[in-house]
């Protein structure tokens, strides 16, 4: 005996009903540097709430070609588009990707980034400019031709960059990370003030320690681990999930009153 409510049409029009639920479903996102670490547990957790994707890192390797077989088995689409944010002439091109494929751009992510340890003596001014190129102007060129295919279209959109709570306190030995975050922090504000009659809401996330490969040298060292484990009140580190939660909240269209604010994920270490 087949039960009615097992019939072909029934379940089809659940599984119609649960897409419609999810949170950010018929969205399309760009996130950079989301082959690994931060950015994918963004874009896994933007393809988990129905959102196409744009995966993206400054080479194209396994690790990527994972990511968008992970976001497709959940239902949902991605593309790998293979773009240094440093460079203008990538990001630009990373945008018109992104359009070419599905059709607009509503959600950027700017999460690329890297660290240079070094306080003020020692860094060189190599160091220095690669720090601030990937992590201030990747930010600034991402955000820069999203805003401009968010007016386009005129719809408005989401754009969500990744500070660091080194961009509001300071960490001793990481000088140039510490001012390349500050300046992500501040350059949010800015651009929320610059876009928020556009509908363009413009807000960073100011991630704690977060297990990923930047960070898996710091954890090893047991001394180290010990000190920043004491210095997180909830007694875990964070895990990429948790800012890509973050991330889903900001993306959402019940976000939209909130712009130019920089959403601290610390497990509360800012609050001591």
């Amino acid at each position: 005996m087949v039960f009615p409510i097992l019939r072909k049409g029934y379940l089809n029009g659940l599984e119609n009903e649960v897409e419609k639920m999810k949170r950010l479903n018929g969205k399309v996102a760009v996130v950079t540097g989301s082959n690994r670490g931060i950015g994918k547990g963004i874009a896994i957790a933007f393809a988990n709430e129905g959102c196409k994707v744009v995966v993206n890192s400054h080479v194209h390797g396994k690790d990527a070609d994972e990511v968008v077989r992970e976001i497709k088995n959940l239902g949902s689409d991605a593309i790998f588009v293979k773009a240094d944010v440093s460079k203008e002439k990538d990001m630009k091109n990373l945008i018109k990707k992104a359009v070419e494929k599905f059709g607009k751009l509503d959600i950027m992510a700017n999460n690329a980034g890297i660290l240079v340890f070094g306080t003020v003596e020692q860094l060189t001014e190599k160091e220095w400019d690669r720090q601030m190129a990937v992590n201030l102007k990747g930010v600034f060129f991402g955000t820069k031709y999203a805003v401009q295919q968010m007016k386009k279209q005129g719809n408005g959109g989401r754009i969500i960059n990744i500070s660091s709570i080194a961009g509001l306190v300071g960490f001793p030995g990481i000088s140039a990370y510490c001012a390349s975050k500050g300046g992500v922090t501040e350059f949010t504000r800015e651009a929320a003030l610059d876009h928020a009659k556009d509908g363009i809401t413009v807000n960073a996330i100011n991630p704690g320690v977060i297990v990923t490969d930047m960070t898996k040298g710091m954890l090893g060292d047991k001394k180290t681990n010990k000190s920043l484990m004491e210095n997180t009140p909830v007694g875990r580190f964070g895990q990429p999930e948790d800012i890509g939660n973050a991330a889903v909240f900001l993306a959402m269209d019940e976000s939209s009153f909130i712009t130019g604010h920089n959403l601290v994920v610390d497990g509360g270490w800012t609050a001591r």
